[in-house]
């Protein structure tokens, strides 16, 4: 029998995983939209980053990452987000397409649920075109949760049950306030918290991924140290806002049109960006950088 493992994924696997994740994905897309640049938008068959080596650098230091490995080869990866001891999601799955059929994805679900024993429900979602996918996970047994157009969501759950110990399931504590609580290394996911208001919170260490920040006011925070990747922040506003002690970094970032205005700017840097189009006080930053190469012959 065709032997299956899996090993968490170190940063050296990274452009390994990526190449395979982007053939994979690629192959998704030829299939079920008919070509790589297809105008149809679809998220769960060409998912943010998918063939980005940095993202697949983020998710092996920040989520659950597995390399998946045929005989001793890399084959693919699986990518899971644990919540406490009970709940996981699957983020994605991808095997090499040549591979594809074999019934090597059922048996790398067989040793995730084998691995993460604790876990009782496990979530994901795909897209409704995906008809393969559809079959395989109800073959695996999960249980459509939500369809929409473009995408179906899916639940299995391990055991049945109710609120275990401090784990709490399908409750509604909607308007519920919480004044001295403990809830040090408590986890929330598939929850809702719109409109909830935190103050005098002690978020030290906290973990944030997979979150809608829609229209959030964020004030008086202390975010020394704390590190921001692969985030949408179109239309977010930095006002009052004091750096000190350690420069701030971007890096691979798109800021297209964002304005610096009354700013301390000293000492910044930068280096290999595209500036076309930039302006200081008015002047075209390529012309100033004409100016200079030119004096510089002198």
């Amino acid at each position: 029998m065709t032997q299956i493992t899996l090993s968490p994924a170190r940063l050296e696997d990274a452009e390994h995983l990526t190449a395979i994740m982007k053939k994979t994905f690629d192959e998704e897309a030829r299939t079920w939209l008919g070509a790589l640049d297809s105008p149809v938008v679809d998220y769960n068959i060409q998912p943010p980053g998918y063939d980005s080596l940095h993202t697949t650098r983020y998710m092996i230091e920040e989520l659950v990452y597995y390399k998946i490995m045929l005989e001793g080869q890399l084959i693919g990866g699986i990518i899971l987000t644990l919540t406490g001891n009970r709940f996981g999601r699957i983020d994605r799955i991808f095997i090499d397409p040549v591979l594809q059929g074999k019934g090597l994805g059922s048996e790398v679900i067989r040793i995730v649920e084998e691995a993460h024993s604790s876990v009782m429900t496990w979530d994901l979602e795909t897209s409704q075109r995906q008809k393969g996918n559809l079959h395989f996970y109800e073959k695996m047994g999960f249980t459509r949760t939500f369809e929409t157009v473009d995408e179906v969501g899916f639940i299995k759950r391990i055991h049945d049950g109710v609120a275990v110990d401090k784990e709490f399931e399908s409750c509604d504590l909607g308007g519920a306030t919480f004044y001295q609580a403990n809830l040090a290394d408590s986890a929330f996911c598939n929850s809702t918290l719109s409109g909830a208001h935190f103050s005098n919170i002690n978020l030290g260490a906290a973990k944030f991924q997979n979150i809608n920040f829609r229209d959030t006011l964020m004030a008086d925070l202390n975010l020394s140290g704390s590190r921001i990747k692969h985030v949408e922040m179109s239309g977010v506003a930095f006002s009052d806002t004091t750096v000190e002690g350690a420069p701030v970094s971007f890096d691979r970032c798109e800021l297209i049109g964002t304005r610096f205005n009354n700013c301390t700017m000293a000492d910044v840097e930068i280096n290999a960006c595209d500036i076309s189009g930039m302006k200081i006080d008015g002047v075209p930053i390529e012309e100033l950088m004409s100016v200079y190469k030119k004096a510089k012959l002198f």
